[in-house]
């Protein structure tokens, strides 16, 4: 179906978190972007955190600087200082994409936090971490509300993109805090939750204290308001999710996903002993950044075969959600619902009636996409999220999963992974 431009009464837009982009004063880019998953800026955001202290960093900025985009911008004015001394403003990728449409140079509150550069004790922009480094605040671009008029497409941006001239740029925000969003999760006790190639726990708090800024995230959510009562995501990352599983289909003798979770299904919870630790894609944020790899544990080659290592994998992906989450909890999160998209894990009966049923609370699954979510947030402008939730729930909602009443087999079987697990940790 042909849509004309006249129809398009508004752009929503969704970008990959805390990548850096430079212009100068012609508004030209200075260098290629620096973005999320660059580990250049590690040592610089370890050094910040030492020398300006956990309690400082936890109270003020609810993080580690770490490899965010401060401490890339860092990173320039250490190894690039020609480039530097052109900047006139630092933006993250979404930013650009409206600049680039409408000429117009403007952040977010919740696009600062993801990148450092908020304060959340004096609710501004982050002066302690932008002196620590040396930074000019002079970079940072005027700030816009999340949802509202924040630009309008201009001549140049409308022959490049085929819009319309004047059609209002109305939402902006990162993938994760995105698909939160797409997901109807904006309040305290609602967690968003991905399963892709790598998986994602996203959970809304009021809480401003943080205890585990070494393991996991805390940025402003899209509905993060100044002097109003706090909304924040709190991310956790596993890089060992989908992966796992496509490895496994990539170097089994099977066909298709559809094979493997009927291999799968033939095997009893727990795998008849059978524990896989699934942590083979780098680093793990959760675990102190520490490589512990994939390792396949207590493997009878006289017993066990290819639906063992199915369920193995399942399994030991969904118990390292459920470890994540208990990190979570700790860190203050109270959760009443988990929301998750159709994507491959959570279409895995096995996967997500582990995950419910070891985390004790409904998961429930949405047919959405996060373009589908901002482009629909591009109306939020209005003020109507009890709308914006009734036609998620109207339009995507898929099925629930329920935790299981019989928990025992599952409550045994991650009591077997986690210490696996710990014993691999406390070796390292």
């Amino acid at each position: 179906e042909k849509i004309e431009k006249s129809d398009i009464s508004g752009i929503g837009i969704s970008y990959q978190m805390h990548g850096l982009v430079l212009i100068d004063k012609e508004g030209n880019p200075l260098r290629k972007s620096i973005i999320w998953c660059d580990s250049r800026a590690v040592g610089i955001g370890q050094q910040a955190y030492e020398e300006m202290g956990a309690n400082t960093c936890n109270s003020h900025l609810l993080n580690s600087p770490s490899n965010f985009t401060a401490s890339k911008l860092k990173w320039v004015k250490e190894n690039e200082p020609d480039i530097y001394a052109q900047i006139y403003k630092m933006m993250l990728p979404g930013d650009f994409i409206a600049y680039k449409l409408s000429g117009v140079v403007n952040t977010t509150v919740s696009g600062l936090s993801e990148g450092i550069f908020w304060d959340f004790k004096s609710d501004d922009i982050a002066e302690i971490l932008l002196d620590h480094y040396g930074l000019e605040k002079e970079m940072i671009p005027d700030i816009v509300d999340t949802f509202s008029v924040q630009s309008k497409v201009n001549e140049k941006g409308a022959s490049e993109s085929g819009l319309q001239i004047g059609t209002p740029i109305l939402y902006r925000a990162g993938d994760q805090s995105n698909n939160a969003l797409t997901l109807n999760v904006f309040n305290p006790g609602e967690v968003a939750a991905t399963g892709g190639t790598s998986g994602v726990v996203y959970a809304v708090t009021d809480n401003l204290s943080v205890k585990e800024s070494s393991r996991v995230n805390n940025f402003a959510h899209v509905n993060y308001s100044p002097g109003k009562p706090a909304r924040i995501g709190k991310l956790l990352c596993i890089n060992g999710a989908g992966i796992q599983y496509r490895w496994l289909l990539n170097n089994l003798n099977v066909s298709s996903y559809e094979e493997m979770n009927i291999l799968a299904n033939e095997v009893p919870i727990g795998c008849d002993g059978v524990s896989m630790i699934p942590f083979g894609n780098g680093a793990e944020r959760m675990l102190e950044s520490k490589e512990v790899g994939t390792r396949i544990i207590n493997l009878n080659l006289n017993n066990h075969g290819k639906g063992h290592l199915c369920r193995a994998a399942l399994e030991g992906i969904a118990f390292s959600f459920v470890y994540g989450m208990e990190i979570m909890e700790s860190d203050g999160i109270k959760v009443n619902v988990m929301r998750a998209g159709n994507d491959n894990l959570f279409r895995s009966e096995i996967f997500s009636n582990t995950v419910a049923t070891l985390i004790g609370y409904d998961i429930e699954i949405y047919d959405t996409t996060g373009a589908i979510g901002a482009a629909r947030a591009a109306n939020l402008h209005k003020g109507d999220f009890e709308a914006f939730g009734k036609a998620i729930l109207d339009n995507d909602y898929v099925m629930t999963f329920s935790p299981k009443k019989d928990k025992k087999a599952y409550q045994d079987a991650y009591a077997v992974w986690k210490k696996e697990l710990e014993l691999i940790l406390n070796n390292l």
